[in-house]
C-alpha cells in the first residue's frame, strides 16, 4: 500500500474533549483501513504559529519526512478569534511490507485565539500522547505560549537566527535551559563546521595546536549571526576562553578574547548566499598553521596550511544538511542531548554584552 494522507474529521467551537475523542477513533479507524499500519510512537510536537502563515509552516514540517513527529499538534493563532476550530488528520508515507508495519502519524490543527495562549496547557495536554516527549515550537515568537506549555514539554525547540534583537533571543535561550532542553536550529546549522574543526585537531599531534589559537574569523549569512556567535561560544567554553564583548568595525563585529595570557582576535563578517547559516570560517594558530573552511557545491572546501608552510585543498563531501533538512535534524534531536549547547550559548551571550549587536 502506498502512503496516504486522510482528513478524518473536523469541528468548530468544539472542546479539547471531543478532540481527544476523535483522535482515539481516528487511530482505530486508520488500523481497520489501512492494514499493515501502526500508529508512530517517538515524539510528540506542539507547534503555535500565526493562522495566516500556518500553511508555510505545514510545508515545513512535511519537508522533515521521517523524522516527522509521531502526533504533531499545530496552534494556528488568529487575533480576536475566542472559538476553538479544529481539524484532525492521518496520514502515512510509508509503505508496509515484510519488515514491519508503516507508520500513521496524527496531526491536529488548531484554530484559536490570543486569549487562549495563556491556558494552552489544558488545551493541548489531552491531545498529547502519553508517556512520549514533547517539543514545543513557536517559528513566529509566541513566548507567552511556550511559557504555558513548559510544564507538558521536555524540550522547547527554537532558532536564534529569527530573532531581530540578538542580545534578547541569546538570553532567552539562557533561560529556557533552566527549565527544559532547547534544540536550537542555530546551532545545528553550525554542526559539520564544529565537526571538521574538531577532526582536523584530532591527531594526538595537533590537539595542542588548539590551545594556540589566536585568531577566528566566521563568515555568515546577513540574518545569521548567531550561528556565528554560537560557533565561537562553543570554541571559547571548550578551550576556556575570556571572552570580549564585540563591537561594529569597518562592517564587521570584531574584538579581543584572551586564553591565559595569549590573545585571540574574534572577527564575523556577512557575506553573501542564498541560505541562512555559515558561508566560512579561519582558525589561525601562533605557530603558524590555518584551516579555512567554506560553503561550496557539494559540502565544505577546505584549505590547510601547516607550521612549515605546506598547504593542501579538499571537499568535505556532504557536509551541508542545507536549510531544507535543519527542521528534521532539530526534531530527531529532540529525542538526543548534546552537552555543549549551553555553555556555547552561555558564553555566546558574553559576546553581545550590552546588547549592542543586532541579528
Amino acid at each position: 500500500m502506498t502512503g496516504f494522507r486522510h482528513i478524518a474529521w473536523t469541528a468548530q467551537g468544539t472542546t479539547p474533549a471531543e478532540i481527544a475523542e476523535a483522535l482515539r477513533r481516528l487511530l482505530i479507524e486508520g488500523q481497520m483501513r489501512h492494514a499493515g499500519h501502526a500508529p508512530a510512537r517517538a515524539l510528540n510536537l506542539v507547534c503555535v504559529c500565526d493562522r495566516e502563515e500556518s500553511d508555510e509552516i505545514a510545508i515545513r514540517l512535511r519537508g522533515a519526512g521521517r523524522y516527522l513527529a509521531s502526533r504533531t499538534i499545530v496552534c494556528a493563532v488568529e487575533p480576536r478569534r475566542d472559538r476553538i476550530d479544529a481539524t484532525a488528520e492521518i496520514s502515512s508515507d510509508d509503505t508496509s511490507g515484510p519488515d514491519g508495519p508503516a507508520l500513521l502519524r496524527e496531526t491536529v490543527t488548531l484554530e484559536l485565539g490570543e486569549q487562549h495562549l495563556s491556558r494552552l496547557e489544558p488545551i493541548v495536554d489531552p491531545l498529547v500522547v502519553t508517556d512520549l516527549p514533547t517539543v514545543v515550537w513557536s517559528p513566529h515568537d509566541y513566548r507567552d505560549a511556550v511559557q504555558a506549555l513548559l510544564p507538558l514539554a521536555q524540550v522547547v525547540l527554537l532558532d536564534t537566527v529569527e530573532e531581530q534583537d540578538l542580545a534578547d533571543g541569546l538570553d532567552h535561550a539562557c533561560r529556557l535551559l533552566d527549565s527544559a532542553y532547547v534544540v536550537d536550529l542555530a546551532w545545528l546549522r553550525s554542526t559539520p563546521w564544529r565537526e571538521r574543526v574538531a577532526a582536523t585537531f584530532d591527531p594526538p599531534d595537533l590537539r595542542a595546536e588548539l590551545w594556540t589559537v589566536n585568531a577566528v574569523t566566521v563568515r555568515h549569512h546577513p540574518d545569521s549571526a548567531a550561528a556565528g556567535m554560537l560557533l565561537i561560544g562553543w570554541l571559547a567554553s571548550r578551550l576556556g576562553w575570556t571572552l570580549g564583548a564585540l563591537s561594529r568595525r569597518n562592517g564587521q563585529l570584531a574584538g579581543a578574547s584572551r586564553s591565559g595570557e595569549l590573545e585571540i582576535q574574534v572577527t564575523l563578517e556577512g557575506a553573501p548566499q542564498e541560505v541562512r547559516g555559515l558561508s566560512g570560517l579561519t582558525l589561525e594558530t601562533a605557530s603558524g598553521r590555518r584551516l579555512t573552511l567554506d560553503r561550496g557545491a557539494g559540502g565544505l572546501r577546505a584549505n590547510y596550511r601547516n607550521a612549515r608552510g605546506d598547504e593542501r585543498t579538499w571537499t568535505v563531501l556532504g557536509a551541508s544538511r542545507g536549510e531544507g533538512g535543519i527542521l528534521g535534524e532539530g526534531i530527531r534531536q529532540a529525542l538526543l542531548r548534546d552537552p555543549t549547547y549551553g555553555p556555547a550559548v552561555s558564553a555566546a551571550r558574553k559576546l553581545v554584552a550590552g546588547g549592542a549587536v543586532k541579528a
